[in-house]
């Protein structure tokens, strides 16, 4: 039982987690998985200076590739493992159960979301607030909002990226059956129903001015199958033939000139006699909604680039920084809605009391501190109950063995027993009620047996 508890214990980041230690998890996902939070709560800060420091600042793609990436990657090992061993029933029960807590959790933020900006309108008495969070349409037409937002095709800012989580994984069983079919099968379909997408131009439209999703789940699906397939390759008897020994050697070449080329768009944009590189000829090409290809290869060249210089067993991973980082990623829907609920607080206090870098900060600062404290409490209350749950089948496991060997004596043994119990619980009454003198004239009388006499001599003095 201690075995199996530290291992949960470990699974979990608790105290003595050890990233070496891990079984079948790469907390390098972890890892890039709250990076990803981090950077996500600080782009959406407006004009944060710690926004610089962020994917975007270096390359075309940003946080949100990251996000759908390794949710595609976890979702393949999780669902692809539950698959194999407890059927496709089991499996597509199992999805759609988390598929209903992204639900619920996304229609919880916007309500939050939804009361705080209606609060602070009427305390500060400014308008802008449901405005620029697009929470406007939902004071205007009530009604008609709500209904749209249970249907997913209301969506203000920042909550546009869980309903996109939500529709990749409503389809997933179907990827899944694929993945076990053959490997390479559904990257062929998703590629070509992305190239189609952005050929056409196909998307799904969103309430109120019928404008196309800020994620355009048609085109971001190549991402999270991309992930799946990598994900699921391990339990593949397929290959895939990507490992070579340039692809890592490619991909820093690539990461350091999109790098170098975005960090002279950034300057540009701060400073227009500095000239921006290529912009002209690349920017079209770099659309978030439809996940424009020069994305795509971006944040492939940085992906690489990452797992080449951070090891499965980095000594990174195991630093006290590090842990507190994993933490965030293994608790990734609740620290994402944290953050999300903590921009709209930031805005609306940069808009109400000052909008200077030192307010900037401190705001994301306190935010990434709060969205830290909430990975390490449920971490905490996971493990702890883990513990529990250990000590109780333990509890349960040990009494059904004694009723078991109880059991198993049979109406004669029990009978036997009890007679036993009860001749030694008599004797001992009767030695107890025998007096010194007695108990020595026993011992004279019955001189062959040294232990018994010793043993009554002791009890006689």
């Amino acid at each position: 039982m201690s075995e199996r508890t530290s291992q949960q214990a470990s699974l979990y980041g608790g105290a003595h987690a050890d990233p070496n230690r891990q079984t079948g998890r790469d907390l390098r996902l972890d890892l890039f998985r709250g990076l990803a939070l981090f950077f996500i709560f600080i782009d959406h800060i407006p004009n944060n200076v710690l926004s610089y420091v962020t994917l975007r600042s270096i390359g075309f793609s940003d946080a949100a590739e990251v996000f759908v990436f390794i949710s595609g990657y976890a979702a393949a090992t999780v669902y692809g493992n539950a698959l194999r061993r407890q059927g496709t029933i089991i499996a597509t029960a199992q999805i759609y159960r988390r598929v209903w807590q992204l639900y619920v959790a996304h229609i919880f933020t916007f309500v939050v979301l939804a009361a705080g900006v209606c609060y602070a309108t009427l305390m500060v008495q400014n308008q802008t607030f449901s405005e620029d969070l697009g929470i406007d349409n939902f004071l205007d037409e009530p009604q008609v909002a709500i209904i749209k937002v249970l249907l997913l095709q209301y969506q203000p800012q920042f909550l546009d990226i869980l309903p996109l989580y939500m529709v990749l994984l409503g389809v997933f069983p179907l990827v899944l059956l694929l993945l076990e079919r053959h490997l390479a099968l559904p990257l062929v379909l998703s590629g070509a129903i992305y190239l189609l997408t952005l050929h056409f131009g196909w998307q799904p439209h969103s309430y109120p001015d019928n404008e196309g999703w800020y994620f355009n789940p048609l085109a971001w699906q190549f991402l999270f199958v991309f992930g799946a397939t990598a994900g699921y390759s391990p339990y593949s008897r397929h290959v895939l033939p990507v490992q070579s020994p340039w692809l890592p050697k490619l991909a820093i070449v690539i990461t350091v000139a999109v790098a170098v080329i975005n960090v002279s768009w950034t300057i540009h944009g701060a400073y227009d006699a500095f000239p921006g590189l290529l912009l002209q000829e690349l920017s079209p090409f770099v659309d978030k909604a439809n996940l424009a290809p020069l994305r795509l290869v971006s944040f492939f060249a940085l992906a690489v680039t990452a797992v080449h210089f951070v090891g499965r067993n980095n000594r990174l991973l195991r630093c006290r920084m590090a842990q507190l980082i994993v933490r965030c990623g293994q608790h990734s829907l609740q620290v994402f809605c944290l953050g999300i609920l903590l921009s709209v607080l930031g805005q609306i206090l940069l808009t109400s009391l000052r909008d200077d870098i030192a307010m900037k900060l401190a705001i994301s600062l306190g935010g990434i501190a709060l969205m830290t404290g909430l990975a390490g409490l449920l971490t905490w209350y996971k493990a702890n109950n883990s513990m529990h749950s250990d000590a109780a089948i333990a509890a349960s496991a040990n009494s059904q063995a004694r009723r078991r060997s109880v059991a198993a004596v049979g109406p004669t043994g029990r009978l036997t027993t009890a007679i036993a119990r009860f001749a030694a619980l008599a004797t001992s009454r009767a030695v107890a009620n025998i007096s010194p003198q007695a108990r020595i004239r026993i011992v004279i009388t019955d001189p062959g047996d040294e232990t018994c006499r010793a043993g009554w001599d002791r009890e006689a003095a």
